[in-house]
Parts: structure tokens; C-alpha cells; sequence
């Protein structure tokens, strides 16, 4: 007659042991962890920002959808780090597909991103951004394309998971940049922001709306402006405060040095020393050109 094998704690206990050591085999994801779908990732420049993204930055062979205000203006200063920390350790090009300004070079070559590592795509205006989601997907194709970065305001969900597909294959960085009134709409991207301007002046929020790991409760402080920009302005008020005492910033909201303005600061919610230093108006050499005509 069978025996019926019962079950003892200890085998329980060994049985949940087992069960953990599965989790933790390579390529099994728990649903907690804060890791990049690829693996691969790009640091972001930012370091409160980097703490929030999955792996650590931006991630490579995967789609970022950044969402936005109806004016935009926060494509530069949250990319820009990455794209020169990208362009300066690998070779390739930078695509801008439909851009809705006229990258200013000076700037940009000053932030560490070469003029000519440039390129524009100025696609033809068709229904859905068809045509510059097609140039998009034909730049995240050919091997000498570094990142992508592409407006597609209009584009609907399967040419966005074409996007996706495409830069799996290439473990290109790409950023699309749409609408804030997309977010609460359905999407392929495994990495989604919405991003606003701060309260104080020269500052970004960023909201981590999906991201492959536990959800983000608050905004991530970003500084809009770069160390070189940090470093003219905080001289523009020294010699200010020299010519004009009376105008003078009182001591507490004295700018502190530029490299603090990456330091990362706990608890995240909390704004760095140096976003605080931002109380003035946004300066002439933070505007952004647009294209005459």
C-alpha cells in the first residue's frame, strides 16, 4: 500500500529557499527590482535623476517617452549631459527628427556635444507624424546613428512600438518627445516622464510616470541650467553685486560653487543647494533659437 508522503516545515523552509534562489537566476526580473529592460543604460548627467531610472540612466536599445507642456523647452537641459558624456566615449551621430526650434551649436558645443555630430531630419507634414516617425525608425536602423531624438506629437501607439523594436535592435538611446496630454494614455515605452518647470526659476520637475520597478511618489529636482551656464550667470552677479551693492542678493541665496549642482541630495524630494541658488530670471543664453520664418 503507497505511503503518503507528508509535508514537514522544515521541507517548507526549504522549499520557499528554493523558490528565492529561482527568483535571483540571471534574466528572472522581480517585480521590486529597479533594473533597465536592456541592461545597458547611459548615465543621465543628473545624479537625483539617475537614482530614480531603472539601472542607473538612460536606458540603451529602449524607448524614453518624455512628456511635456504645450511650449516645450525641457528637451535640452534633461538629454544634453547624456548625449555628451555618449558622444565623447563612442562614435556616431545625433538625429533630431522634426525638431520644433533651431538647436543653437554654440550652446551646444560648449555643453560637450559637437556641431558636427549633428544631424536634422525635417520630414514633410503627413497625418499622424508618419512621415517623421518613419525617418525616425530608418535613423534608429543604420549603425552610425548614436541616439535619436524625435518630436511626435501626433504619432499613435503602433508606430511608437515600431519605434521600440527598432531601437532594440540597435541598443540606440531614443527619446521621444510628445505632449503632456498624452499621459494618461497607453504606451509602449517602457520608461515614460512628464516634465515641467520648477517652482524655482532655472529648475525642471520630473515625474516618473512608468518605469520597470516600484513607482516613484514624487517629482525628481533637475537643474536646467549646465555647470558652464551656472558658472557665467554666478559671474554676471558677482560683477552686479560689485557695481550695484543696493541690488545685491542678500548672503543666504548667494550662489554656491558649480560642481555642486550634480551632488545628489537626500531625501529626493528635497531641491539640491544649487537649485536654490536659481532666484532670478531665466538668462538671454538659456533661451532657445527658433527657426526664422
Amino acid at each position: 500500500m503507497p505511503h503518503l508522503a507528508l509535508s514537514t516545515p522544515s521541507s517548507g523552509a526549504a522549499a520557499r529557499r528554493e523558490g528565492a534562489a529561482r527568483l535571483e537566476l540571471p534574466g528572472v526580473w522581480q517585480g521590486d527590482a529597479l533594473t533597465a529592460q536592456s541592461g545597458r543604460v547611459q548615465s543621465s548627467g543628473h545624479a537625483l535623476l539617475d537614482a530614480a531610472l531603472p539601472g542607473g540612466g538612460w536606458p540603451l536599445g529602449s524607448m524614453t517617452e518624455v512628456m511635456q507642456p504645450a511650449q516645450g523647452g525641457a528637451e535640452w537641459p534633461l538629454v544634453l549631459p547624456a548625449l555628451a558624456q555618449a558622444a565623447a566615449q563612442r562614435g556616431g551621430r545625433v538625429v533630431l527628427v522634426a525638431p520644433p526650434g533651431e538647436p543653437f551649436a554654440p550652446a551646444l558645443q560648449a555643453a560637450g556635444l559637437p556641431a558636427d555630430r549633428l544631424c536634422r531630419v525635417r520630414p514633410l507634414p503627413s497625418p499622424h507624424d508618419k512621415s517623421a516617425a518613419w525617418a525616425s525608425e530608418q535613423a534608429l536602423r543604420c549603425r552610425d546613428v548614436l541616439a535619436v531624438l524625435a518630436w511626435l506629437p501626433l504619432a499613435p501607439p503602433e508606430a511608437l512600438r515600431r519605434l521600440q523594436l527598432a531601437a532594440a535592435q540597435q541598443a540606440a538611446l531614443l527619446w521621444v518627445f510628445r505632449p503632456q496630454n498624452h499621459r494618461q494614455q497607453a504606451s509602449p515605452a517602457p520608461l515614460r516622464l512628464w516634465v515641467v518647470q520648477g517652482r524655482a526659476p532655472g529648475t525642471l520637475q520630473v515625474h516618473v510616470t512608468k518605469r520597470r520597478g516600484p513607482p516613484l511618489m514624487h517629482p525628481v529636482p533637475v537643474c536646467a541650467h549646465g555647470p558652464a551656464l551656472f558658472a557665467v550667470l554666478a559671474a554676471v552677479r558677482a560683477l552686479k553685486a560689485r557695481r550695484f551693492p543696493s541690488d545685491a542678493l542678500p548672503p543666504a541665496v548667494s550662489a554656491p560653487p558649480a560642481q555642486r549642482a550634480l551632488e545628489p541630495v537626500q531625501p529626493v524630494q528635497s531641491l539640491p543647494q544649487a537649485v536654490v541658488a536659481f532666484q532670478e530670471p531665466v538668462h538671454a543664453l538659456d533661451r532657445r533659437a527658433i527657426v526664422a520664418g
